[in-house]
């Protein structure tokens, strides 16, 4: 069994993708032995009309992939109408999670108004995923030209809100090795979309605990299969291995 907690639907704002109708996506992951995927949406990064954007994910993931593509909302709290969106997500979409770009929004994490967010998804037990980053500095358009979020103020912000749960999506960027350790004695989790070198899923464990790292593939904007990859050669002994694939997603989620 496998969990993906990091695939998005919608298209990619600068290029085509393969994969980026949710149809074909789902095939792909079905192919693959995924058995459920957390699917945010690429319109949360630039449209302003959020709700549109939540109520189209939920439609989509309904339509392709009824009880496989779990939707997590986009929530913008520089909109005058973000903390209606927490409450469409929770309630109308009966979401598990939210999904944010800080970076593609204009804010920080240290603002107040993302430590109220915080506080919101906490109450309504919804996991928020930070997408760190979307892609390579290197390769984005001239013109957009979008740093990873500075995720500095997280530990802190999460010693004041113990319930919250948080994952890092594509965090590479933002964090290296040494750093790693504050972030995971405060609760925070990690995907492996973005661990990369020989081992690097192995490297993340020793870090961070096994505990702490869940399965994410930044599918279609990464292969799927790389992902898978780096499972195979990570030469974890198969509880950590499984625990990573499926068993911490489901113990994250728990029961609603």
């Amino acid at each position: 069994m496998i969990t993906d907690t990091n695939v998005n639907i919608s298209r990619w704002p600068f290029r085509r993708l393969n994969g980026d109708e949710p149809q074909v996506l789902v095939a792909k992951l079905r192919a693959r032995q995924v058995t459920q995927a957390w699917a945010g949406s690429y319109d949360g990064l630039l449209h302003r009309d959020i709700a549109a954007v939540n109520a189209r994910l939920a439609v989509d993931c309904s339509r392709y992939g009824s009880g496989f593509l779990l939707p997590f909302g986009s929530i913008n709290p520089t909109l005058p109408d973000w903390r209606e969106d927490v409450r469409r997500c929770a309630e109308d979409h009966h979401m598990r999670g939210i999904r944010l770009h800080p970076n593609y929004q204009g804010y920080k994490l240290g603002d107040p108004a993302f430590a109220e967010l915080l506080h919101m998804a906490a109450a309504r037990n919804l996991l928020l995923q930070i997408a760190v980053s979307m892609e390579d500095t290197r390769t984005q358009h001239p013109l957009v030209r979008v740093p990873p979020v500075d995720i500095t103020a997280l530990p802190q912000l999460m010693r004041t809100e113990a319930s919250a749960k948080v994952l890092l999506l594509n965090w590479t960027p933002a964090l290296k090795r040494e750093q790693l350790r504050p972030f995971a004695e405060a609760g925070i989790y990690f995907d492996i979309a973005m661990a990369e070198g020989v081992e690097g899923v192995a490297r993340l464990v020793s870090d961070a605990s096994a505990e702490r790292v869940l399965f994410g593939s930044n599918f279609p904007f990464f292969y799927l299969e790389a992902a898978l990859l780096k499972m195979e050669e990570s030469g974890l002994p198969e509880a950590k291995k499984s625990m990573i694939r499926d068993g911490n997603a489901r113990r994250i989620l728990g029961a609603k």
